[in-house]
């Protein structure tokens, strides 16, 4: 089950601004990663569901988070159903990501006051995941629906919506902060992020530094 309440979720996800998310099958890699992240200053951290072994890795993760004491919040991406959903929740997803809206993924996390944040491309279908109660909205592929351009258009009408840009996102200053300053309300960063190259070498301190750094331009993009 899942030990942060909703609320306390989502304030961690915009306080913070940043939400890394990232997979690997070898759980001792993995938790290499969580925990640069963590002691970068990230607090929530999205693992997402694309091997065979994603399951079993994940329960391990939040084990190792809990047993470690990172101050980290896990949750679940790349959920297309409300089976997968149920699944990972069950195995203590404090929150879950999909790359596309599913109105039954919605309803399964509702019940159990779970914040769901789904991909969405277009502004009916971020109408259409707000009237299901999405407090924030994914949008995916960032770049490639428009970038911070179709962010601040959509904040024009629609002040309320907070949105992740995921997929087009670059750890660099001038990147973060276009999105940002466009009106995000935080960043999904993957590959960007959690370079695979520094993954393959197991250089976890730049990836630490990268996440610092990626946080401290959020901060200065907000002030501006």
């Amino acid at each position: 089950m899942a030990r942060f309440d909703r609320l306390t979720v989502l304030n961690n996800m915009l306080n913070s601004g940043l939400v890394p998310l990232f997979y690997h099958a070898d759980v001792a890699v993995a938790k290499e990663v969580v925990t640069a992240c963590a002691e970068g200053g990230a607090r929530v951290f999205e693992f997402t569901n694309r091997g065979d072994k994603a399951i079993p890795v994940f329960l391990q993760l939040v084990e190792f988070v809990e047993s470690a004491q990172l101050d980290l919040i896990m949750g679940v991406g790349s959920v297309l159903d409300a089976p997968t959903a149920a699944l990972y929740m069950g195995h203590g997803a404090n929150f879950v990501v999909g790359p596309a809206l599913n109105p039954e993924v919605a309803k399964t996390c509702n019940r159990r006051k779970v914040a769901y944040l789904p991909g969405c491309g277009s502004v009916t279908e971020i109408s259409s995941a707000e009237e299901l109660g999405v407090e924030v909205v994914k949008i995916f592929p960032g770049a490639q629906v428009g970038g911070p351009a179709f962010v601040k258009a959509v904040l024009g009408p629609m002040p309320w919506t907070r949105v992740m840009p995921t997929g087009g996102v670059d750890a660099t200053r001038e990147s973060v902060q276009e999105w940002i300053k466009a009106g995000a309300a935080c960043l999904g960063m993957g590959s960007k992020l959690i370079r695979k190259d520094l993954v393959a070498s197991g250089d976890y301190a730049t990836i630490q530094k990268t996440v610092r750094s990626v946080l401290a331009w959020i901060g200065e993009a907000r002030e501006k």
